[in-house]
């Protein structure tokens, strides 16, 4: 019988252990959790017997690998999938995929969220701005981008997207306004939502002379990961700018400056937590578990992201 393990240090909620238990079960496999530990030893020991793995933001490099003699399939329930050493994956013949879109309503809530209690002046009583008739750019228009677009478009913004890698008319057809380079995404826009994923290309891509185009009062909200942010360049736009904001659920290694010197003009979440909703924590969940069982009956390998 195939074992499916959940390993997670940051376990699932109750209810989604509960309905993925039962899509496993119902598909003839066994499910086993390692949930809440602290050492490796313990997910090299139970990784040993599984034919399958779901984990969240847990590790799975070259060492838990060597140690996953039986494993076929291994599923990050979330978008990024960093945290998975894909070069390792492909060469021990593991198959390693992600679950797309179920935590993008939630990143996306936060993403406008945050730029509202920035806008507010965190709610101390001053008088803030509104986000009615400003506009904000999309810098990558995947799952997460499109419904910050959405929703923003309910606060009466104006929507502009930049990514090379969607078809124009399709997001024009959206309502969306759609631009050739990121450079004229940033010079037009008052606030900047950042999707874009953390690879060597993209890496501290997000710099000063790309910041600095933004008119007065421009905002960066990244949602995204901390390393596509130059942070030698965003602080010495924040010097240079008083105008400027910075919100990010992914606070850089230069928070300690933030927090001495530039009070008010920027928010960061005490870690991330973009997905952290009791709804994107199910459905990732559930998708993940669904996703390892029709890989196994049918070979569909739709969401895998290593070669």
């Amino acid at each position: 019988m195939k074992k499916v393990l959940i390993a997670t240090d940051k376990p699932f909620a109750p209810v989604a252990v509960s309905q993925i238990r039962e899509i496993v079960e119902n598909a003839g496999y066994e499910l086993a959790l390692l949930e809440k530990y602290t050492q490796k030893s313990e997910l090299l020991e139970a990784v040993a017997s599984a034919s399958a793995m779901i984990i969240r933001s847990d590790i799975v490099d070259n060492e838990v690998l060597d140690a996953a003699k039986q494993l076929k399939i291994v599923v990050r329930a979330g978008a990024g999938y960093d945290n998975i050493d894909l070069a390792a994956a492909t060469a021990h013949g593991v198959v390693a995929m992600n679950t797309p879109g179920q935590n993008s309503n939630a990143v996306a809530e936060l993403a406008i969220g945050m730029m509202v209690y920035l806008a507010r002046n965190g709610y101390n009583g001053t008088s803030g701005s509104e986000l009615l008739g400003k506009k904000i750019g999309i810098h990558a228009y995947g799952n997460v981008g499109r419904r910050v677009g959405a929703i923003a478009k309910g606060f009466g913004m104006e929507v502009y997207a930049f990514d090379p890698f969607v078809n124009k008319a399709d997001v024009e057809a959206e309502g969306v306004k759609v631009v050739d380079t990121a450079e004229e995404l940033y010079s037009t826009c008052n606030y900047v939502s950042l999707h874009i994923p953390a690879n060597d290309k993209t890496k501290k891509s997000i710099n000063f002379d790309l910041l600095n185009k933004m008119p007065k009062g421009g905002v960066l909200v990244n949602t995204a990961r901390k390393e596509v942010i130059c942070e030698e360049g965003i602080l010495k736009l924040m010097e240079a700018r008083p105008d400027f904001k910075y919100i990010s659920d992914c606070a850089p290694d230069c928070a300690p400056v933030f927090a001495e010197k530039y009070a008010g003009r920027y928010f960061f979440t005490p870690k991330k937590m973009g997905a952290q909703t009791s709804e994107a924590n199910v459905n990732a969940g559930l998708a993940a578990a669904r996703q390892i069982v029709d890989f196994f009956a049918t070979g569909n390998a739709k969401y895998q992201v290593n070669k």
